[in-house]
């Protein structure tokens, strides 16, 4: 597999608010990962973008569970 060469783009949305978890609800990563992205490769972050597809998810099936 070729290695990516562009960056990998922050999954940022400048909604930045964490909840009680330390996860942003507007990416929805975890504060530990927000610090870490700028050091991290392009497998790390997304392997972190991953992360946040699964946690967004779970928050949908929340709301939709607690209508």
């Amino acid at each position: 597999m070729k290695p990516l060469t562009k960056p990998v783009p922050s999954p940022c949305i400048r909604n930045c608010c964490l909840d009680q978890n330390d996860i942003c609800v507007g990416c929805y990563r975890s504060l530990d990962e927000i610090l870490v992205w700028g050091e991290s490769d392009n497998s790390q972050k997304l392997e972190i973008i991953a992360c946040t597809a699964e946690r967004r998810q779970e928050y949908i099936r929340k709301l939709k569970n607690n209508s």
